[in-house]
């Protein structure tokens, strides 16, 4: 992001230079046309005329560069953020499937608890013969109760940074 904001900024000041290049390579055209018809010393006019020639060929140069340059950074920033939401997208899924995957082992382990405290019961249930009998867990029991205390929401995505050098 830090990357697109100084990409984006750069554009800008491409655009800005880019307009002032334009006006000044119009002040530049005017003041040729303006020569051209006045009358006066010849010579002056005619090396101000080419000075001035020279100067809107490279203006236009120039700004035909500018041009390039902001149409590549345009698909570079373009790409960037495509790249961006692509990553966003994978992580988002994947974040998915470990949600799934906690509560598919919380319930597991509910289960297994489950298990272990109906074993301890049919031995207490033989090695007492009617004695006190313990209350068994229900499976829903151990699944809200470990389900609680693994699981957290999904995390926040990480801000991604893209550095080009």
């Amino acid at each position: 992001e830090v990357q697109v904001d100084e990409l984006q900024r750069l554009l800008a000041g491409m655009e800005k230079e880019h307009r002032s290049l334009l006006l000044k390579m119009k002040e530049g055209e005017a003041e040729l046309a303006r020569l051209r018809s006045a009358e006066g010393d010849k010579l002056a006019e005619q090396d101000r005329s080419a000075q001035l020639e020279k100067e809107v060929a490279t203006l236009r140069e120039k700004i035909h560069h500018l041009d390039d340059m902001l149409k590549s950074q345009q698909r570079k920033v373009r790409q960037m953020i495509e790249q961006l939401q692509n990553s966003k997208t994978v992580i988002q899924a994947k974040d998915a499937v470990i949600q799934e995957l906690k509560e598919r082992v919380a319930y597991l382990e509910a289960e297994n608890l489950e298990m272990h405290d109906r074993i301890e019961h049919l031995i207490e249930k033989q090695v007492s013969r009617g004695g006190h009998s313990s209350r068994v867990r229900s499976k829903s029991e151990y699944v809200s109760r470990y389900v609680g205390s693994t699981l957290t929401g999904p995390k926040p995505l990480p801000l991604i940074r893209v550095v080009e050098t």
